[in-house]
């Protein structure tokens, strides 16, 4: 599975309405400096220890967004 990493900061930016609001991000752990990724379905996971957990996930035209604010490709 393909993934764009990216920060819990940056994730903050591109969230749209209907989606996670920033206090459910806060509630699963996700500061700024949170490694974040998202895959191609969308699925947002967060970096644990010792695993990835996926706690959300972005709708809509969310693969525009994620490029746009990252500059990265699936990878």
């Amino acid at each position: 599975m393909k993934f764009i990493e990216l920060t819990g900061e940056r994730l903050e930016e591109i969230i749209d309405d209907g989606e996670l609001h920033v206090s459910d991000l806060k509630k699963a752990g996700v500061e700024d400096s949170t490694i974040v990724r998202v895959n191609q379905q969308g699925d947002i996971e967060v970096r644990r220890p010792h695993k990835w957990d996926v706690i959300g996930g972005l709708l809509g035209k969310f693969e525009d967004r994620v490029k746009e604010s990252t500059g990265l490709d699936w990878a």
